[in-house]
């Protein structure tokens, strides 16, 4: 695959705008899977905003969320937190039902159990879980998150 050696740093790009582009290499010592956004300007997903499975040659619909100092474009495949939010809230209720209205850990869990088991940062999966006790669709007790 084409190592995108050449990409530009002059993105007419801004935060907040969406883009679509190729993942090319995933950096393990970086934490970064890097994206040719339009196929010319350089791009990163850093680690902590990949979500779901990216592989180099996957097309990704994105958002930017910073552009770097050497011009480099930092994107989010997720939404912005407070339009994430919902999304995630609904995941959580679906997620109870499958483990039959008892998830088996709360926001206290291990960071690696909540991101495997829900697909969410452990931040985003404590703000859905407090929104859903806040309008009483959950309880949580012994250590588990139960429906209502």
């Amino acid at each position: 695959m084409n190592e995108y050696r050449d990409l530009r740093t002059d993105a007419p790009y801004q935060p907040g705008d969406e883009v679509e582009g190729t993942a090319y290499r995933y950096s393990e010592e970086f934490g970064m899977m890097y994206v040719a956004v339009d196929e010319i300007y350089a791009a990163a997903i850093p680690k902590r905003e990949l979500y779901g499975e990216v592989k180099p040659g996957d097309t990704v619909h994105a958002r930017v969320a910073r552009v770097r100092e050497d011009g480099t474009l930092d994107l989010s495949i997720r939404q912005p937190a407070h339009l994430q939010m919902q999304d995630d809230m609904k995941k959580i209720l679906v997620l109870l039902e499958e483990y039959g209205g008892v998830l088996p850990f709360t926001e206290k869990a291990d960071p690696e159990v909540i991101r495997r088991e829900t697909g969410m940062s452990k931040n985003e999966f404590k703000r859905a879980v407090g929104h859903l006790y806040k309008e009483r669709k959950i309880r949580i007790e012994d250590g588990k998150v139960r429906s209502v």
